[in-house]
């Protein structure tokens, strides 16, 4: 169950990632809202996955759902670059991602 706990954990991360993005600096309310409860609960989640799960792991994983997430996002929702790069860079994040995932116990 842990590791549900930190997937979901981080996808809250991509969508506080956007809210916050979509907030501009906290002058809209209603991002800012979105922000600040999405922010809370990926927290909590990743909190309760780390009784488990080792810190590293968790916290490397959680950060890279968050970071591939954000990557997607970017592009589909704000025209973001995609490029051969970008896209190396993004492959090995989740190489790194799997990697960790198959030491853990």
């Amino acid at each position: 169950m842990a590791w549900v706990y930190l997937v979901i954990a981080g996808m809250l991360e991509v969508i506080w990632a956007y809210s916050m993005q979509q907030s501009f600096g906290f002058s809209r309310p209603i991002p800012s809202l979105i922000t600040l409860f999405t922010m809370a609960a990926s927290f909590w989640l990743l909190a309760i996955a780390m009784r488990t799960i080792p810190l590293g792991t968790a916290y490397a994983i959680w950060t890279g759902i968050g970071a591939i997430g954000a990557f997607i996002v970017g592009i589909i929702f704000l025209a973001e670059a995609i490029n051969i790069m970008r896209t190396c860079a993004v492959a090995l994040i989740l190489s790194g991602l799997i990697l960790l995932k198959l030491s853990s116990h």
